[in-house]
């Protein structure tokens, strides 16, 4: 038997792993998971019913042209259908988006740190990344961003708010960036927290989307709406980038279960504007505890806090799992910790002021 491997394309040889959020240990303490910026509370109203009665027909494929979801939110966003594309979460649309606009000898813009999936789908894509530092206030520097524009550049990633710093970039600032932008390069912005913002500074993507053709919007059910395990997401865009999304989807890829489970989460948005309610006043809560503790934290409009801890962020993280919740440290950067159940957060917060006082 030959012991010549397949070949594979040396690309992946740089390519990081996606790393999740640690899970809570199994058997330990009392364990909360603040690791992975999930919604704490269970299904809305009506959700589970309706995948509970989708289950039942799991034997069948889906529908893949996602009707009933398109329709709800095409009438949901006041935008048509055929600028709508769904996809495995946001996560998946973006990497859909990078097939279908970029490939070697490109480049994709986007700051850094951001998502760590950019790096990830931009190599697989073959193209070039190029990382734009973020400002000393962790936001993006748009007018670097700006500067970074070759002819070379066929896509920008703009996180907004910032994952994992939770940072916003406002109104003027990226409508100024979005002037400078050559028309044909697609500049994304990534909305997967935009329901927990509440600076009224901070624009609505699907706004400016509206009068720009090359602005494509994500935003995910994953978060706000608590499907994080059913993997839905979407994109709005002008009807040419939105029909080179449906033809570079996953065939099937969107499961029964979480389009009816979209649907309904749509539906039942009171109840949803309710719980994001109580997220973001508990995020208040544990942004103005940690100040007052003393650190220096930035201002966040998602449903997590940044704390920049350089070499100690690997001990803080282990602090915080030694007391029972399970946050996701950036070795050597910083520590992103998700707004969860009140306990968790109070749980956090005694572990954040005993590890200042041994600073």
């Amino acid at each position: 038997m030959s012991e010549t491997s397949p070949k594979l394309r040396a690309v992946l040889d740089g390519i990081p792993t996606y790393k999740p959020g640690k899970p809570a240990a199994a058997g330990g303490p009392v364990a909360y998971k603040l690791s992975s910026n999930e919604n704490p509370y269970p299904p809305l109203p009506g959700v589970l019913e309706d995948v509970i009665a989708a289950a039942g027909n799991f034997n069948r494929y889906p529908d893949m042209a996602c009707t009933g979801l398109m329709n709800e939110l095409a009438n949901r966003f006041g935008v048509p259908v055929s600028h709508l594309a769904t996809g495995t979460g946001s996560v998946g649309v973006a990497q859909s988006l990078l097939q279908a606009t970029s490939g070697p000898g490109d480049e994709v813009i986007y700051a850094w740190r951001s998502f760590e999936a950019y790096p990830i789908i931009t190599r697989i894509s073959g193209a070039t990344a190029v990382e734009v530092p973020l400002t000393a206030g962790d936001v993006h520097d748009l007018d670097a961003m700006a500067d970074a524009i070759t002819e070379r550049t066929r896509l920008i990633f703009v996180c907004n708010p910032n994952n994992p710093t939770g940072t916003a970039v406002r109104r003027a600032e990226l409508e100024r960036f979005l002037d400078r932008v050559p028309s044909d390069v697609l500049v994304v912005l990534d909305e997967a927290y935009r329901e927990f913002v509440r600076d009224e500074d901070v624009p609505d993507g699907i706004e400016l989307y509206r009068s720009r053709p090359n602005v494509a919007v994500l935003r995910t059910f994953s978060k706000a709406y608590g499907l994080a395990g059913l993997r839905v997401g979407f994109a709005v865009a002008h009807e040419p980038v939105a029909a080179a999304l449906r033809k570079t989807a996953v065939p099937f890829g969107v499961s029964q279960l979480a389009q009816d489970a979209a649907v309904a989460s749509l539906r039942a948005e009171d109840e949803l504007l309710g719980r994001v309610g109580s997220l973001v006043c508990e995020r208040k809560r544990v942004y103005e505890a940690l100040v007052d503790q003393g650190w220096t934290v930035p201002d966040t409009q998602a449903n997590f806090v940044w704390m920049r801890l350089g070499e100690r962020t690997a001990d803080f993280a282990a602090a915080c799992e030694k007391a029972g919740v399970v946050v996701r440290p950036f070795a050597g950067e910083g520590l992103r910790v998700t707004i969860g159940e009140d306990e968790a957060n109070d749980i956090f917060l005694h572990t954040a002021q005993a590890f200042l006082k041994e600073l």
